[in-house]
């Protein structure tokens, strides 16, 4: 936690940084290199321990405030905590589609973690995932993985940036199964991370089928970065039926539902 009462240089720095995003609701690691004297390298883990302490978003080369905090990115322990049950069910659902000899893609997120722990007794399939967290759930078993490369994000153990993307742009996916923060008729599929919704865009640019997987929580919500329009999806699987704006989109670009029982 941040301390109070003074605190230290760095803590100091960082109150001043969040002032600045509150005012201008933006701030780039160059401008901290600048204001506040410290190096690149600071500024980024300075900006990195924000975003557990207070409502920021991260992005490419600095940060955003997030005046939405209360829908802001959580940390992965309390996402984990939220819709298990429902969870479980989608994650059961998503692996009813997965075949021996498959190739198929897990991006980050609580429902994607639920299929890698159903897919660990299956063999003859190769997961695709850039979630370090996935990777070690399947390590042991039949499975085989591959990783990509990247910065890892601390709140969702997902490995993002040019070093994965580029690594994915090698890859043929078969199925991707892509976790989400929000869906709706008009923003399609969103995340609250920008660097998450590069690398799954790079995901679903090299899957011959993208599943999205997500709750009724998610459905008609907006998150701050778009991954892709309802377009680009071959199907949806989630726990409630849809609203009917949703589902209108979805019949028109022919897209599969699968709805838990």
């Amino acid at each position: 936690m941040i301390e109070t009462n003074g605190g230290s240089k760095g803590q100091r720095r960082r109150e001043a940084a969040l002032q600045l995003l509150k005012q201008q609701g933006r701030i780039t690691v160059q401008e901290m290199v600048e204001r506040f004297g410290c190096s690149e390298a600071t500024a980024r883990r300075d900006l990195e321990q924000m975003e557990n302490d207070y409502p920021i978003i991260r992005t490419i080369g600095g940060a955003m405030y997030d005046e939405m905090h209360a829908m802001r990115d959580l940390p992965f322990a309390e996402k984990q905590s939220l819709s298990i049950l429902e969870k479980e069910k989608i994650a059961g659902l998503a692996a009813s589609l997965i075949q021996e000899g498959d190739v198929i893609g897990l991006s980050g997120g609580t429902t994607s973690l639920f299929i890698a722990k159903l897919l660990k007794q299956r063999k003859a399939i190769t997961v695709v995932t850039n979630a370090v967290n996935i990777a070690m759930e399947l390590a042991g078993s039949h499975i085989q993985v591959v990783v990509t490369g990247g910065i890892m994000r601390h709140n969702s153990f997902e490995l993002c940036g040019p070093l994965g993307e580029g690594m994915i742009s090698g890859l043929h996916i078969g199925k991707m199964f892509i976790g989400i923060d929000g869906i709706s008729a008009g923003g399609g599929i969103t995340t609250y991370s920008e660097q998450e919704a590069q690398i799954a865009k790079a995901l679903i640019k090299r899957s011959q089928e993208t599943y999205v997987i997500f709750d009724h929580t998610k459905m008609e919500r907006t998150s701050l970065f778009s991954i892709a329009p309802l377009s680009e999806l071959n199907g949806v699987i989630t726990d409630r039926p849809l609203t009917p704006a949703l589902a209108e989109q979805m019949s028109m670009y022919g897209i599969a539902i699968h709805v838990t029982d």
